[in-house]
């Protein structure tokens, strides 16, 4: 049956009914917010899916928000490299 999974029971779940944009001519799946106001592919055009409403008085730098636990991790690095390069240095003398 076309739209079931194996295993599945017959029964289709709220996660295997999803749609998401998918574009079959570039084979990429395209973030909801990230398709064109039509609803197309940025590269090709193609129509690929209703895209997200986002408010017009949004710029894009609140749009694109970086998780907080990204300068977490961003942090951590520069400190781990800070400290490699200490003992880089005390190596050297």
């Amino acid at each position: 049956m076309p739209g079931r999974w194996a295993g599945s029971g017959g029964e289709v779940r709220w996660w295997q009914a999803i749609t998401v944009p998918w574009c079959e001519p570039c084979d990429r799946f395209w973030n909801p917010a990230s398709v064109t106001e039509a609803g197309e592919c940025p590269t090709c055009g193609t129509p690929v899916g209703t895209p997200v409403e986002i408010p017009p008085n949004m710029d894009s730098a609140a749009r694109q928000k970086v998780p907080w636990h990204f300068w977490v991790a961003i942090t951590a690095a520069g400190i781990y490299l800070a400290w490699r390069a200490i003992q880089g240095i005390g190596l050297l003398f």
